[in-house]
């Protein structure tokens, strides 16, 4: 769930692909979590101690706080699962079109490098696809 990755184990099959994938972002899912919310609760406090000394004389600064913060978190999410999937989607194709690999793999080697998984049962073909994905 770390993404250590060691090579000893891959998967083989197409299921056993989307399996790793499910589980290292669940993993990586986990444990961004985990260090956000330690993260949040702080700057939370800074944020809401600044807010108040800001709108001392609004008599509902409570209730604008809450809205603030709920259509900030959405918005966070909202643009964080754009550019994942478009940059999933874009290397995909890339991998597909210059690498040559079937779609399954284009999404299993997405994923893996993205997450820094690095089992090692897949390398490039060409310098231009080792390029592309290490930038």
């Amino acid at each position: 769930m770390t993404t250590v990755g060691y090579g000893n184990l891959v998967p083989a099959s197409n299921v056993a692909k989307l399996l790793a994938c499910a589980f290292v972002f669940a993993g990586v899912a986990l444990v961004g979590t985990f260090l956000s919310k330690a993260t949040d609760y702080l700057i939370e406090k800074q944020e809401a101690l600044l807010f108040r000394v800001l709108h001392l004389r609004c008599a509902d600064d409570h209730r604008a706080l809450r809205a603030m913060e709920a259509n900030k978190v959405r918005y966070k999410l909202y643009t964080a699962a754009a550019l994942l999937a478009t940059l999933l989607a874009s290397r995909m194709a890339f991998l597909v079109e210059v690498e040559g690999m079937r779609s399954m793999d284009a999404f299993y080697y997405m994923c893996a490098t993205m997450t820094t998984l690095g089992y090692g049962d897949r390398s490039f073909s060409s310098m231009p696809g080792s390029t592309f994905v290490a930038a």
